[in-house]
Protein backbone atom coordinates (compact mmCIF):
# COMPACT_ATOMS: atom_id res chain seq x y z
CA UNK A 1 0.00 0.00 0.00
CA UNK A 2 1.41 3.53 -1.00
CA UNK A 3 1.26 6.72 1.19
CA UNK A 4 1.55 5.00 4.25
CA UNK A 5 2.86 6.08 7.22
CA UNK A 6 6.50 3.61 7.77
CA UNK A 7 9.07 5.46 9.63
CA UNK A 8 9.21 8.57 12.68
CA UNK A 9 11.71 10.16 13.93
CA UNK A 10 12.75 12.04 16.96
CA UNK A 11 15.25 14.90 18.18
CA UNK A 12 16.86 14.54 21.48
CA UNK A 13 19.47 17.36 23.33
CA UNK A 14 20.90 14.05 25.21
CA UNK A 15 20.73 10.85 23.26
CA UNK A 16 21.84 8.84 26.29
CA UNK A 17 18.95 9.88 28.32
CA UNK A 18 16.41 9.84 25.66
CA UNK A 19 17.70 6.29 25.03
CA UNK A 20 17.13 4.90 28.67
CA UNK A 21 13.74 6.99 28.54
CA UNK A 22 12.92 4.85 25.49
CA UNK A 23 14.37 1.60 26.66
CA UNK A 24 13.03 1.70 30.37
CA UNK A 25 9.51 2.84 29.91
CA UNK A 26 8.71 1.43 26.26
CA UNK A 27 11.14 -1.84 26.33
CA UNK A 28 12.26 -0.51 22.70
CA UNK A 29 15.67 -1.41 21.22
CA UNK A 30 18.08 1.36 20.66
CA UNK A 31 20.63 0.94 18.60
CA UNK A 32 23.13 3.34 16.68
CA UNK A 33 22.76 2.66 12.78
CA UNK A 34 25.41 5.78 11.71
CA UNK A 35 28.13 7.46 12.98
CA UNK A 36 29.29 10.71 11.47
CA UNK A 37 32.95 9.33 12.23
CA UNK A 38 32.31 6.31 10.59
CA UNK A 39 35.24 6.01 7.75
CA UNK A 40 33.90 5.21 3.86
CA UNK A 41 33.15 1.62 3.72
CA UNK A 42 32.41 1.00 7.01
CA UNK A 43 28.49 0.17 7.19
CA UNK A 44 27.93 3.09 10.02
CA UNK A 45 29.31 5.40 7.28
CA UNK A 46 26.21 8.53 6.91
CA UNK A 47 26.97 11.35 7.58
CA UNK A 48 25.43 12.26 10.88
CA UNK A 49 24.63 10.17 14.19
CA UNK A 50 21.84 8.16 13.69
CA UNK A 51 20.03 6.03 16.50
CA UNK A 52 17.14 3.20 15.10
CA UNK A 53 14.51 3.11 17.66
CA UNK A 54 12.79 -0.70 17.19
CA UNK A 55 9.42 -0.45 18.92
CA UNK A 56 8.30 -4.37 18.44
CA UNK A 57 8.95 -7.30 16.36
CA UNK A 58 8.69 -7.47 13.15
CA UNK A 59 5.33 -8.77 11.37
CA UNK A 60 3.36 -6.98 14.63
CA UNK A 61 1.39 -3.87 13.93
CA UNK A 62 3.22 -0.86 14.34
CA UNK A 63 6.45 1.23 12.98
CA UNK A 64 10.02 1.76 13.92
CA UNK A 65 11.52 4.98 13.98
CA UNK A 66 15.14 7.17 14.54
CA UNK A 67 16.62 9.69 16.33
CA UNK A 68 19.31 12.14 16.08
CA UNK A 69 20.85 15.17 18.19
CA UNK A 70 18.50 18.07 18.15
CA UNK A 71 19.88 20.58 16.08
CA UNK A 72 20.66 24.04 17.72
CA UNK A 73 18.95 26.18 14.02
CA UNK A 74 15.86 23.54 13.73
CA UNK A 75 14.40 22.61 17.02
CA UNK A 76 11.58 20.27 16.95
CA UNK A 77 9.77 19.10 19.96
CA UNK A 78 7.10 16.65 18.81
CA UNK A 79 7.13 13.79 16.79
CA UNK A 80 3.02 13.17 17.31
CA UNK A 81 2.81 9.48 17.47
CA UNK A 82 0.68 7.30 19.40
CA UNK A 83 2.40 4.27 21.54
CA UNK A 84 -0.05 1.35 21.28
CA UNK A 85 0.02 0.20 25.53
CA UNK A 86 -1.32 -2.77 26.90
CA UNK A 87 -2.19 -1.05 29.96
CA UNK A 88 -2.93 3.07 29.93
CA UNK A 89 -1.94 3.03 33.73
CA UNK A 90 1.00 1.24 33.76
CA UNK A 91 2.31 3.23 31.00
CA UNK A 92 1.69 6.67 32.97
CA UNK A 93 3.31 5.46 35.54
CA UNK A 94 6.15 4.11 33.38
CA UNK A 95 6.42 7.36 31.97
CA UNK A 96 6.97 9.45 35.10
CA UNK A 97 9.12 6.76 36.57
CA UNK A 98 11.64 7.20 33.94
CA UNK A 99 11.53 11.26 33.60
CA UNK A 100 8.98 11.53 31.24
CA UNK A 101 5.85 13.62 31.98
CA UNK A 102 2.01 13.36 31.46
CA UNK A 103 0.40 16.48 29.65
CA UNK A 104 -2.98 15.23 29.34
CA UNK A 105 -4.45 12.78 32.18
CA UNK A 106 -6.22 9.26 30.94
CA UNK A 107 -9.56 10.10 29.32
CA UNK A 108 -11.57 7.37 27.50
CA UNK A 109 -12.34 7.63 24.00
CA UNK A 110 -15.76 6.05 23.60
CA UNK A 111 -15.47 2.66 20.95
CA UNK A 112 -11.50 3.40 20.62
CA UNK A 113 -9.51 3.50 23.97
CA UNK A 114 -7.80 4.84 26.85
CA UNK A 115 -5.72 8.05 25.99
CA UNK A 116 -3.25 10.24 27.62
CA UNK A 117 -0.83 12.40 26.05
CA UNK A 118 3.16 13.07 27.49
CA UNK A 119 6.35 14.25 26.53
CA UNK A 120 9.58 12.33 27.20
CA UNK A 121 12.76 13.82 28.92
CA UNK A 122 13.38 15.57 25.91
CA UNK A 123 10.42 17.30 26.03
CA UNK A 124 9.10 15.67 22.74
CA UNK A 125 5.84 15.01 22.88
CA UNK A 126 3.85 11.77 22.16
CA UNK A 127 0.38 9.73 23.07
CA UNK A 128 -0.32 6.52 24.57
CA UNK A 129 -3.79 4.69 23.98
CA UNK A 130 -4.96 1.05 25.44
CA UNK A 131 -7.36 0.38 22.92
CA UNK A 132 -10.72 -1.39 23.71
CA UNK A 133 -12.56 -2.38 20.39
CA UNK A 134 -10.17 -0.55 17.86
CA UNK A 135 -7.11 -2.30 17.20
CA UNK A 136 -4.13 -1.13 14.74
CA UNK A 137 -4.28 -3.07 11.66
Amino acid sequence: MKNRVIHFELQADDIARAKKFYENAFGWKVEKWMSKDAKEGDEMQGGMDYWGLVTGPDGTAGINGGMYQRPADKKLYTYDCTIEVESIDEAVEAVKKNGGKITQEKMEMPKVGWFANAEDTEGNMFALMQPTEWKAK
